[in-house]
């Protein structure tokens, strides 16, 4: 049977557009929700400005409160600078995911810098965490398209993943679609640039389902030899800085199409249900995924 990392990205993701702040204990409740499910790669925190995004405050809260008592999970913090790294250090991540906004107006919108800057930024963090001994991922938004400046070449893509791996390459390699504008047939380019790039490097994809397309991406970059997923409890999330951004891929509907193709993620479908009407009765909003209201199949007494 074949194989691939669920990660579970509702706790940053799907949580940093959402009008209701939870508190600390109800994002610890849902981390620890996904774990006794079966995840064991959790994006957990995001170490930004507070200011600019408050529904990631008290990253280091939740580090602290979060379940440890496995060995095998693997809490993930989203930095952008040399400051988020300090803080995801200090906090005890497992892993950091830095970002690289592919173009230049959404790079400046996001994260305050060019895109030159953030390929730098991200090497910096990359090699830095390294040192602490953190495993690496960079994630290169709007690699399928730009609200703001259009269509994105997959030759620019491959020249980001270059430099990034001029620079140093990290461990794994993440491509996103962050306004849901992508198609199969871009997937199955960026793998191929990618793999050319980055001979040897896992390849990581994010996907939203914004024009639902999310879970053909999917199982496209299965495909093509991904070894990593993310999804969301819930299917909730989406950036503040892309407008009509919705959310992401769900994590059950995903795993439902998973389970029924024969690969395994060691995630529970039925943990996963649950998690996300607990998450929707927190937040106040309706799920969005579709599981929890069809079921599994075939359906038992």
């Amino acid at each position: 049977m074949a194989s691939v990392q669920l990660v579970e990205v509702g706790p940053r993701d799907g949580l940093q557009n959402e009008q209701k702040l939870l508190t600390v204990d109800e994002k610890v409740e849902l981390i620890n929700r996904a774990v006794e499910a079966g995840v064991r790669r959790i994006e957990a925190v995001s170490f930004v400005n507070p200011k600019r995004v408050p529904q990631m405050a008290g990253a280091e809260d939740v580090m602290a409160a979060v379940p440890r008592d496995r060995a095998d999970v693997s809490y993930i913090g989203l930095v952008l600078n040399r400051r988020g790294l300090d803080r995801a250090v200090e906090a005890g991540v497992d892993e950091v995911n830095a970002v690289v906004v592919s173009t230049e107006e959404f790079s400046r919108r996001n994260q305050g810098c060019s895109v030159a800057e953030g390929i730098s930024a991200a090497a910096d963090v990359v090699r830095d965490a390294r040192a602490a001994g953190l495993a690496t991922t960079v994630t290169i938004a709007t690699a399928f398209g730009c609200p703001f400046s259009g269509e994105v070449d997959p030759t620019w893509i491959g020249q980001i993943v270059s430099e990034l791996v001029d620079a140093g390459a990290p461990d794994e390699i993440a491509q996103a679609d962050t306004i849901g504008v992508g198609v199969p047939a871009q997937v199955r380019a960026l793998a191929r640039i990618t793999a050319e790039r980055a001979p040897g490097i896992p390849q990581r994809w994010h996907f939203h389902n914004t024009r639902n397309t999310g879970y053909a991406n999917a199982l496209t970059a299965l495909e093509t030899g991904a070894t990593a997923l993310d999804a969301s409890i819930g299917g909730f999330g989406g950036c503040p800085f892309a407008p009509a951004a919705t959310g992401n891929i769900a994590s059950e509907d995903l795993l439902y199409a998973l389970d029924r193709t024969d690969v395994s993620t060691g995630v529970d479908m039925t943990g996963l249900v649950t998690a996300a009407e607990w998450l929707g009765k927190t937040l106040d909003k309706a799920v969005p995924a579709l599981l929890g209201r069809a079921g599994g199949f075939p359906t038992r007494p």
